[in-house]
């Protein structure tokens, strides 16, 4: 089993950064994938950016690339998303998810940017 527990998020202006953490325990040797996704209101969840534990291969939505990367610190067993030059369409709960063989999810964390 893997728990994920985020943190950050909140209210973010339109140009501004924020940062959001999600901190990974339990058997956390067996994941291959570390993700973040967000869900919009009224819209199916996506998937914003994505590394792999093994090669740190990274793909992003074309919608964030170049404002958002995927930093991780393997001391803290952290993966965060840096969000820089946020618009308000990325507001949107986002969600941390971690791979080995099943899916495991985050809480959710509200990020609102305002215009």
């Amino acid at each position: 089993q893997v728990q994920l527990v985020e943190s950050g998020g909140g209210l973010g202006q339109a140009g501004g950064s924020l940062r959001l953490s999600c901190a990974a325990s339990g058997s956390i040797f067996s994941i291959n994938v570390m993700a973040w996704y967000r869900q919009a209101p009224g819209k199916q969840r996506e998937l914003v950016a994505i590394i792999t534990t093994i090669g740190n291969s990274i793909n992003y939505l074309d919608s964030v690339k170049g404002r958002f990367t995927i930093p991780t610190d393997n001391a803290k067993n952290t993966v965060y998303l840096q969000m820089n030059s946020l618009k308000p369409e990325d507001t949107a709960v986002y969600y941390c998810n971690a791979r080995d063989k099943i899916s495991y999810w985050g809480q959710g964390t509200q990020v609102t940017v305002s215009s």
